[in-house]
């Protein structure tokens, strides 16, 4: 299977709705699309994977490097990681919560919520 990024924006917010697998060969492709969006001047980015299937360690870590990419620019990252999302629930939220990283992500069950600028995130 393969990663689908489409992006788009709304109110100030960079949204990359991504699909699919993240691992090995699929990651780099969300890495070069969220350094794109900051290469933009867009430093307000949510990354809605609540369409992602499947994740593993390389795709957690673009998102830790996506994290502190963006925290070097004054930017900010929200994740949106639904409880019940892509077949069975959030896999990506599930294999944050047991590599003990979820509590590094401001985490919203969905975009609305994340572009809100009000900071009322599910983080844990």
């Amino acid at each position: 299977m393969t990663l689908r990024v489409t992006d788009g924006e709304q109110r100030g917010w960079a949204v990359l709705r991504v699909s699919g697998e993240m691992d090995l060969v699929t990651s780099p492709v969300l890495r070069q699309r969220v350094h794109d969006a900051v290469a933009d001047g867009r430093h307000s980015v949510v990354l809605d994977l609540s369409g992602v299937l499947f994740c593993d360690s390389s795709g957690v870590g673009v998102l830790i490097a996506s994290r502190r990419l963006l925290r070097s620019c004054q930017g900010r990252l929200r994740l949106i990681l639904p409880a019940q999302g892509a077949v069975d629930g959030s896999h990506v939220n599930r294999v944050l919560g047991a590599l003990g990283v979820r509590r590094l992500f401001d985490v919203y069950p969905d975009v609305g919520a994340a572009i809100d600028d009000e900071p009322d995130s599910l983080s844990a």
